[in-house]
């Protein structure tokens, strides 16, 4: 592993530590996945115990990872920590091929106000990661407000082309309330964009990896879970690094899958059956499918169409127990197809 300091702006001490592993020859693969990692200090200051340790976690993991140490107070205020986040993801993107990156594959972990910032890259930002993982982020006006007044509070500018997110925080958190998670994964939901949250039952703020090393609280024994739960997460969304490259997404796609430019299996019911002739030749076993549960049930075909509607192809496929095989080879088909979005 290589490590390299990267001086972004020196008179605001924002710096990129990058650290880099060797690809090809042992390891059997050409690219890795990477994590820029952003601690939280109220906008104040870099909190050290949410940056390298966490940046080891996901190295671990086959990460190729980033700590973004960004403008704080007095050195100046919003939006430059957003342009200092822009101007990372950046040359991030540049130096892929020589630092051995997929730049499908990269995804950002912040921490309070560093989870806030991350929220802003899920939600507002030119270069958007491919996930992103929130940990007790600061979201809401109060919070933020006693930050910096003036930013932007991310739970509303959600759209439908936001990344899919993962949660962790404490219910017990007395610096940044519950609420701040809660509220930004309603407007997830309401968006339907893919989430995951982990909320414990204690464990304050601040907590970070959650090792016992590292704590300055008690928290709750199953807290420091969130970190592998998070690696498998983005094997999920991103797909998983493994010897021979990286598998196919199994879970959420980088949107709703209602807005993303091709059809796939994570498109509900009702979206799909606008679609053209081509899509639903794809999807005919599945139309088979449901019409033998309305037949056997004496339901209205129709009927049950429209009560399953909201049910993604994916749900649906696996309700009626269509192989897993099957589903895959499906979802191929129809990622050949451009999405025919409604005006």
């Amino acid at each position: 592993m290589k490590a390299q300091e990267i001086i972004l702006n020196e008179s605001r001490n924002v710096t990129l530590t990058a650290y880099l592993q060797e690809v090809e020859g042992e390891f059997g693969f050409s690219k890795r996945p990477a994590m820029l990692v952003i601690p939280g200090g109220g906008y104040a200051m870099c909190s050290d115990r949410e940056a390298d340790p966490v940046a080891m976690a996901y190295l671990k993991a086959g990460y190729q990872a980033f700590v973004l140490r960004y403008t704080c107070t007095p050195k100046g205020k919003w939006p430059l920590p957003l342009m200092d986040y822009e101007q990372a993801m950046a040359l991030i993107e540049e130096n892929a091929e020589a630092w051995h990156i997929d730049t499908t594959k990269i995804a950002v972990v912040g921490f309070s106000a560093g989870g806030h910032l991350a929220a802003c890259a899920a939600t507002v930002a030119e270069h958007k990661p491919t996930a992103a993982v929130l940990v007790y982020p600061a979201i809401l006006k109060d919070i933020c407000d006693l930050c910096q007044p003036g930013m932007p509070y991310p739970h509303e500018h959600v759209t439908a082309d936001t990344c899919p997110c993962f949660f962790t925080a404490a219910r017990d958190d007395r610096t940044v309330d519950i609420s701040n998670t809660l509220r930004m994964e309603l407007a997830l939901a309401e968006k339907g964009i893919s989430f995951e949250s982990h909320i414990y039952s204690y464990g304050g703020h601040g907590f970070s990896t959650g090792e016992d090393w590292i704590n300055t609280n008690s928290v709750c024994p199953r807290l420091p879970h969130w970190v592998p739960d998070s690696i498998e997460w983005l094997g999920e969304v991103m797909g998983k690094l493994t010897r021979s490259g990286f598998t196919e997404p199994t879970a959420a796609i980088s949107m709703n899958g209602n807005f993303a430019p091709v059809l796939s299996v994570s498109c509900t019911l009702s979206h799909l059956r606008r679609q053209n002739e081509e899509a639903k030749t794809v999807l005919a076993p599945m139309f088979a499918a449901i019409e033998a549960v309305a037949k056997a049930r004496q339901f209205s075909v129709e009927g049950l169409m429209v009560a399953v509607g909201n049910n993604t192809a994916r749900e649906i496929m696996e309700m009626v127990q269509i192989p897993s095989d099957a589903i895959m080879e499906i979802d191929k088909a129809l990622h050949q197809m451009v999405n025919q979005l409604e005006d």
